[in-house]
């Protein structure tokens, strides 16, 4: 897995090209290693990415965001209508940004 870091959250990326393994093994890294931090998931390397595959990632989604986190998948082959209103999808690494600024704003103002 590729981390990369910035001040207020970190980017996790899969270095293979298994996805359900990648879904897997972002459960169980997630809520010990990055607890306390906003995640984004790159996953645009996944061109033909489809709505079962993101569905592997809603468990660590729903928690991430639970522990008032902000949780950001990044990918751009996903019709954007079939994402769960549970989930955060965007296509680029810069909207992933302005979300997590956005959803910190709002944590900070009580929301």
């Amino acid at each position: 897995m590729k981390i990369d870091n910035h001040p207020n959250f970190v980017v996790l990326e899969d270095e293979k090209d298994d996805i359900i393994d990648f879904a897997s093994f972002i459960e169980n890294q997630v809520p010990s290693k990055y607890k306390g931090q906003n995640v984004v998931l790159n996953l645009l390397k996944y061109t033909s990415m489809e709505l079962p595959h993101l569905l592997q990632f809603i468990k660590t989604s729903s928690l991430h965001r639970k522990t008032k986190q902000s949780f950001v998948i990044v990918n751009d082959a996903l019709d954007i209508d079939e994402v769960p209103f549970e989930m955060i999808v965007v296509p680029t690494l810069q909207e992933a940004e302005d979300i997590i600024e956005m959803e910190e704003i709002e944590r900070d103002l009580g929301f």
